[in-house]
């Protein structure tokens, strides 16, 4: 006989980066924008919020991180199409120096100590 499992609460869910808990005024209102700004950023496709079944976007946690960043840059006098540019690049030389870091640890098996 499997395990009982416990379906997940929707609660459960509010831990989750990813999950698209936000509409589009509660997250414009989170980062100090407006929506036509977070318009303007999807338009760029610095983020893709998902659609709700009647067809509003939503944000995730992760997705208003981003739009922070990005709504600094345009507030420090930075076109939204430049600031958008700017994180996307960021966010790849972070990855980039995360996997440089990874590649640099010995491992057993490699003449690591």
């Amino acid at each position: 006989m499997p395990p009982e499992t416990t379906p997940p609460h929707a609660t459960d869910r509010l831990d989750d980066d990813d999950y698209p808990a936000y509409t589009m005024g509660r997250a414009a209102e989170m980062i100090g924008a407006t929506p036509g700004f977070l318009r303007a950023i999807g338009e760029a496709r610095l983020i893709t919020p998902l659609r709700s079944e009647g067809g509003h976007r939503r944000y995730s946690r992760y997705q208003l991180r981003v739009a922070a960043r990005a709504r600094e840059l345009v507030d420090g006098g930075a076109p939204v199409e430049a600031a958008c540019r700017i994180v996307i690049l960021e966010d790849q030389l972070e990855e980039a120096l995360r996997l440089n870091e990874e590649l640099r640890r010995p491992t057993p098996g490699r003449g690591g100590s």
